[in-house]
């Protein structure tokens, strides 16, 4: 049996199931578990300290396949990676689309398949890029089969964590983006229950992905009285275990030693130097303490939601600054210092004779008359240049006074050599937040767009993780401010103020005869091409557009330095 890799979405990890989980099949020293022999046992439920049961029934053993096997013409199997309970788990490669897969698979007339089946097709319509996703769920030749993301690139939290512990930042950002995932989640009533540091990966950007979202449950016959409750007590454990390198409860798991026998559960601060005190009391509002921290009496956390608010109410954690090494002292060659780098293999016996210094240059009488000689030319000629340049520029300002006429600047051609009319702001008649998906974000701060007053602005929200506005469904198109001429007009450039650099922005114009154009389709006259935005959009036309409507198209946001995303706009001006 092959090594589990890193990179495997496997679900049948068996360390640290209690007091989380039910406790099921042993793992193996090499990390892959071995299934039981089930046979005639009878059906029993074995229930947790949090109200979770995992069902014990009699199983049919796991398909016999091999490597080289292929499902539904396109899964060509490759690795077992988890062999267990009746299923076993793969990477596979997807002959169509020629990426590395994951495949769970379990006989059609196992106890958990239609229930596998059922949670593995509600963990697809979740769609959250913030979950391994999902990509296949099929019942075909007495097989139930799962296929799902392989991220090469990622690497375990159990990993992460054998390290040691985590800095604040990266254990910030680890309970934030966890408790955030799971809250929308379970909105959508998909619960996790196995939630260990062998389902969390941190992919090369920092973002952490979760898998195994109800799948991994299923294929064990894992059921939870309170789920959120379960969810919320696990990323608490997760937190815990990135602060102080410890597992919080008595037995070792997943790589880290326990909590000392007896003493119960303390905080992260009194089991471990330099934790940060916030995140400390966090870990103990979520894990299975009724709230009960070292210095304040805050209520629990619940739900992954509520923990998701305690962290956004904390103060923002910060990654730390970099630290810079001093270079190098300057170490002079051994060319530099008189020999070519290698001692002599034959030394002579005979004392070379010391040459005396020669006397430093122009020190003698005639040296210092020349230097003096050339000191004066040199004075001589500064001074000869700057009069002809001042006898010049009189002369032009003498010249143009008598014309009355200036040379128009370059810069005011356009591309045909002649001067380019003058550009004046046109009234604005309204202005309307751009929601292609008919969801806005701050239409009321539109109006701050058009009041001329810098200090005012139209601001989106934070977004995590992904700068095209989170990466959600509604917000594939982006946002932006369509602004209202109140009739046809005459459009040669637009000047706009932007609230933040590095904005992904477009400038569109809506055909003369649009009414309410509300799609990207609609603005057909491009102003100024697709460009990562400074803290101005200036742009003259060399041929003016005729338009009522004009669209300032965001798509990307620039990062707020805190693993968010954020931008806006501060005032529009549309010439004419």
């Amino acid at each position: 049996m092959a090594e589990r890799s890193t990179a495997a979405v496997d679900v049948a990890d068996n360390s640290g199931d209690e007091p989380l989980t039910a406790k099921a099949d042993e793992a193996t020293s090499d990390g892959t578990a071995q299934a039981e022999d089930t046979k005639g046992a009878s059906p029993k439920d074995t229930q947790s300290t949090d109200g979770e049961r995992e069902r014990s029934e009699a199983v049919p053993a796991s398909p016999d396949l091999h490597s080289g096997h292929k499902l539904a013409g396109r899964y060509r199997l490759e690795e077992c990676v988890t062999r267990l309970d009746g299923f076993s788990s793969w990477r596979a490669v997807d002959e169509k689309l020629r990426r590395a897969v994951g495949v769970h698979l379990l006989p059609a007339d196992h106890p958990r398949a239609r229930s596998v089946l059922a949670a593995a097709r509600s963990s697809a319509l979740l769609g959250d890029p913030r979950f391994v996703q999902v990509l296949d769920a099929v019942e075909e030749n007495d097989l139930v089969y799962v296929v799902h993301e392989w991220l090469p690139d990622a690497t375990e939290l159990t990993a992460l964590l054998a390290t040691g512990p985590m800095e604040a930042h990266d254990a910030y950002q680890l309970v934030i983006q966890l408790s955030q995932a799971m809250a929308a989640a379970h909105r959508e009533g998909l619960a996790h229950l196995r939630l260990t540091p062998g389902a969390v990966l941190r992919s090369s950007t920092g973002q952490y992905r979760i898998r195994g979202l109800a799948v991994n449950a299923a294929l064990r016959g894992i059921t939870a009285e309170r789920p959120l409750r379960t969810d919320t007590e696990a990323i608490g454990a997760l937190l815990y275990a990135a602060l102080t390198h410890r597992w919080p409860y008595g037995s070792d798991a997943h790589g880290l030693a326990g909590l000392p026998k007896g003493m119960g559960l303390i905080a992260p601060d009194q089991v471990r130097a330099g934790v940060h005190r916030g995140l400390s009391e966090l870990a103990m509002r979520a894990l299975a303490n009724d709230g009960a921290t070292a210095s304040r009496q805050e209520p629990p956390c619940t739900t992954p939601d509520e923990l998701a608010r305690a962290v956004a109410a904390m103060p923002r954690i910060l990654p730390p600054e970099p630290t810079f090494t001093a270079p190098p002292a300057y170490q002079r060659t051994t060319y530099q210092q008189g020999t070519y780098g290698r001692p002599s293999s034959h030394p002579s016996a005979v004392t070379q004779p010391v040459m005396p210094a020669p006397p430093p240059p122009l020190q003698s009488r005639a040296g210092r008359a020349l230097k003096w000689t050339v000191s004066a030319l040199l004075i001589a000629a500064l001074g000869l240049g700057s009069w002809q340049l001042a006898e010049a520029l009189l002369d032009r300002t003498k010249g143009s006074d008598d014309t009355g006429v200036t040379e128009p600047n370059e810069n005011d051609k356009n591309k045909d050599g002649k001067p380019a009319p003058s550009a004046e702001p046109l009234d604005i008649a309204g202005a309307t937040e751009f929601m292609p998906d008919g969801s806005g974000i701050r239409q009321r701060m539109v109006p701050n767009t058009i009041d001329g007053n810098p200090g005012t602005h139209w601001v989106t929200p934070r977004y995590e993780n992904f700068a095209n506005f989170g990466n959600l469904p509604q917000r594939k198109q982006g946002s932006g401010i369509i602004v209202d001429l109140g009739k046809v007009r005459d459009v040669s450039g637009i000047d706009v103020s932007m609230y933040r650099k590095g904005q992904t922005t477009t400038v569109l114009a809506a055909s003369p005869d649009a009414s309410s154009p509300s799609t990207t389709a609609d603005f057909d006259q491009p102003i100024v091409k697709r460009t990562v935005s400074g803290k101005k959009i200036e742009e003259k036309l060399d041929k003016p557009v005729r338009t009522r409507y004009v669209l300032i198209h965001i798509t990307e946001l620039p990062s707020d330095g805190t693993g968010g995303y954020r931008g806006g706009i501060t005032d529009i001006s549309v010439l004419g």
